[in-house]
């Protein structure tokens, strides 16, 4: 082989454990933040989690500011109105909190908040190094507090952004979005409905299994990736039966940054797939993903047998890649995730435009065959 090369980066400082929302003030008052906006969702926002984390920030002298306007896949509107109310209420930082909505768009406020006017996010698109058209001293500093297992975005550089009028998912990346500090609490999930937990922990495996089977090299997100779907396939059956279960979540929990931590090594046909899916009909991210697993586990064979041959071994999982692809259809059934996209959705008509977005998406730059117009439509027609 010869020897290439690549740039590898890894990622945040994360505070792990049972309990650790507590220490949320004292980790802001460390990174400098002294009046953080707390970014979540509309279903979070009445929890009892959520007040618990406005409760430590008030008790911290930090306040209780809150932004919850977030969609299930956020948009810029979404984003503008975060803005409004960062400025308005004087905020330094902000704490994202949730699932990877409310992470991602709470990233964006940071980013775009104080930037210049005439800068648009939809510059700061992962393109070549576009992102170093924001000044990066007037980006926010950012704590990251997951509430689901999955997206892993508590760990990345970059948020998924939706544009409302081509309903496109972008991808904004800038160094900077890396939070300063990550408090990952395991109990903080026990609430999660099903079958979010179902989604988001499918998600993790996604983001895992891409990565492994990514044709770039990064040999240490290839062991985080392959132990991380060991993770999932031990685990999210039994959060999803025991909800209770705090180690499993915990391994749950590991599993989702594991994921977002090996996808720097490159994504494939299932984001590729999922993201237009998701931006056209408003789907959840991970549960698309894991609808179209099996169908582009099919569609990448060729390339990828031996690989999740020894994946299956390691796991345990007997059979070899056909014992692994009927592992993934088990543990869809056993979630109750949706066969096909047609349960989702999606409707035949569509399948061009979608064809044209998912070849679009930065992310079939990192599927193991090459995606042309021809395939990736075979594809979705398979997935319908």
């Amino acid at each position: 082989m010869s020897v290439p090369n690549r740039n590898w980066n890894y990622p945040t400082p994360i505070k792990f454990g049972c309990g650790r929302i507590a220490e949320l003030a004292d980790h802001c008052k460390a990174v400098g933040i002294t009046k953080p906006l707390l970014v979540t969702d509309k279903a979070l926002a009445s929890l009892p989690i959520t007040r618990q984390a406005l409760d430590v920030m008030d008790k911290g002298g930090l306040g209780r500011a809150v932004f919850s306007d977030v969609d299930p896949n956020p948009n810029e509107g979404n984003m503008a109105a975060g803005i409004a109310v960062y400025k308005a209420g004087g905020h330094d930082g902000v704490i994202c909190f949730g699932g990877g909505s409310a992470l991602d768009l709470g990233k964006m406020i940071a980013l775009m908040a104080d930037q210049r006017p005439d800068l648009s996010v939809w510059d700061l698109e992962d393109v070549d190094d576009w992102f170093t058209r924001a000044d990066a001293t007037k980006i926010a500093p950012i704590v990251a507090v997951p509430t689901t297992a999955g997206t892993g975005s508590e760990v990345g550089r970059a948020g998924v952004l939706t544009n409302s009028v081509t309903h496109k998912k972008k991808i904004i990346f800038h160094p900077k979005l890396m939070p300063a500090v990550t408090i990952c609490d395991p109990e903080l999930t026990v609430g999660m409905p099903a079958f979010i937990t179902a989604g988001t922990g499918m998600d993790a495996l996604a983001h895992c299994l891409e990565a492994y089977c990514s044709p770039f090299y990064h040999p240490m997100s290839q062991g985080i990736a392959l132990e991380g779907m060991r993770l999932v396939f031990e685990n999210l059956p039994k959060v999803y039966k025991d909800p209770q279960d705090i180690e499993a979540r915990a391994h749950m929990m590991s599993a989702a940054a594991m994921g977002a931590v090996a996808f720097q090594k490159g994504l494939g046909a299932i984001h590729s797939l999922s993201h237009p899916v998701g931006a056209v009909y408003g789907t959840h991210h991970g549960t698309t993903n894991a609808c179209v697993m099996p169908m582009v586990l099919d569609y990448n064979r060729a390339a990828i047998e031996e690989r999740i041959e020894k994946a299956a071994a390691y796991i345990g999982i007997p059979g070899g890649f056909d014992g692994f692809r009927a592992a993934v259809v088990a543990l869809n059934a056993s979630l109750k995730i949706p066969e096909t996209l047609t349960k989702m959705g999606v409707k035949p008509e569509d399948l061009d435009m979608l064809t044209e977005m998912a070849l679009e998406d930065p992310s079939c730059g990192g599927n193991p065959i090459e995606m042309t117009r021809e395939n990736t439509r075979a594809l979705f027609d398979a997935c319908m």
